[in-house]
C-alpha cells in the first residue's frame, strides 16, 4: 500500500470524495502540519497550533495513481481561497498537500503547475 495525504477543507467531504474511488484501501481523518502534540478540534480551531484538517489514504497504485488522486484533490475544492472552503473559515481549512516520497512532491509540484496555468477554479 502507498500513502497520500491531503488538506482540501472540512475533511469529512474531503473523506467522502477519496472513499469513492476504487483502490482506496483506507482513509483517516486528522490533523496535520502543526506544531501541537495531539490536538483537539478546539485547540486547532483557535488557530494557533498550526494544523489543517487531513485526510491520510493508503492506496493500492496498481488500481489507481497518485496522479488520479492529485485530480481529484483539484477538483473537490477551490484551493485559491485563503484559509477557507467555502463557508467554513480559518487556516485549518487550507489546501495542502503532504508528500511521503520525492516522486510524490515532484508530482504535487508538476499539478499544482498545470492547475495554476489551466486558471480552472471552481466555485464552491
Amino acid at each position: 500500500m502507498q500513502q497520500a495525504a491531503f488538506g482540501a477543507g472540512c475533511f469529512w467531504g474531503v473523506q467522502f470524495e477519496f472513499d469513492k474511488l476504487t483502490g482506496i484501501e483506507k482513509t483517516i481523518v486528522g490533523y496535520m502540519g502543526g506544531k501541537t502534540k495531539n490536538p483537539s478540534y478546539e485547540q486547532v480551531c483557535t488557530d494557533t497550533t498550526g494544523h489543517a484538517e487531513t485526510v491520510y489514504i493508503e492506496y493500492d497504485e496498481q488500481s489507481i495513481s497518485y496522479e488520479q488522486l492529485l485530480e481529484l484533490f483539484w477538483t473537490i475544492h477551490d484551493p485559491t481561497q485563503k484559509n477557507r472552503q467555502g463557508p467554513d473559515v480559518g487556516s485549518q481549512y487550507r489546501s495542502v498537500i503532504f508528500y511521503y516520497t520525492e516522486e510524490q512532491k515532484m508530482l504535487a509540484v508538476k499539478s499544482m503547475e498545470r492547475f495554476n496555468a489551466s486558471k480552472h477554479f471552481i466555485n464552491k
